[in-house]
């Protein structure tokens, strides 16, 4: 594999890592509902445990109410208890035989503190998978070395931190904007 490609792939690779990383962020819920932070409840569907996004629609017409509109009406119990079960939202759904209706309580400060942790986390892990990214693309220079030359591959390394920072920077950056929306009232 020639050093372009390395780099290339890496930069691919690290990209996708920062995309995760927010979706990931996009599922810690803050003081009004968003739909992400339901769209990957797994609910049981038939013995199959399906993210609820392909099960119903999701809209929010409130702050803090969601609307789940199920395709499959013989879903809803199975929707609502999947809901009520999963951790970290403390939502509240019901049943009318039609729809879920879903409601949020009011975040404490204690609350957002907590999400905040989680977030930093999340985040933690983000840059973990970029660094191992990093450190797999380093190994594949180094193997190059005999075929390129030291100067060759000593740039490329260069540019290769260049990328990573780039990367990093974009997480801390994710990871600020999500923590000001979390700690806003």
């Amino acid at each position: 594999m020639a050093i372009t490609d390395v780099l290339t792939e890496t930069r691919d690779k690290m990209g996708k890592a920062v995309e995760v990383a927010k979706d990931d962020f996009n599922t810690v819920r803050t003081g009004r509902i968003n739909p992400a932070l339901f769209q990957k409840i797994p609910v049981d569907y038939y013995g199959t445990p399906t993210p609820l996004a392909q099960l119903a629609s999701l809209q929010a017409p409130e702050a803090r109410t969601l609307i789940v509109t199920p395709y499959d009406k013989t879903a809803l119990k199975e929707i609502e208890r999947a809901i009520a079960t999963f951790p970290n939202l403390g939502a509240s759904p019901t049943n009318d035989g039609t729809i879920v209706r879903v409601t949020i309580p009011e975040l404490t400060q204690d609350r957002r503190k907590e999400f905040v942790k989680i977030v930093k986390g999340k985040g933690e892990d983000a840059k973990v998978a970029i660094r191992n990214i990093r450190r797999r693309a380093k190994d594949d220079l180094d193997a190059q070395k005999t075929e390129v030359g030291d100067d060759e591959v000593a740039r490329a390394e260069k540019e290769l931190e260049a990328i990573t920072k780039s990367h990093v920077d974009s997480i801390d950056e994710a990871l600020k904007k999500k923590e000001a929306e979390l700690l806003e009232v």
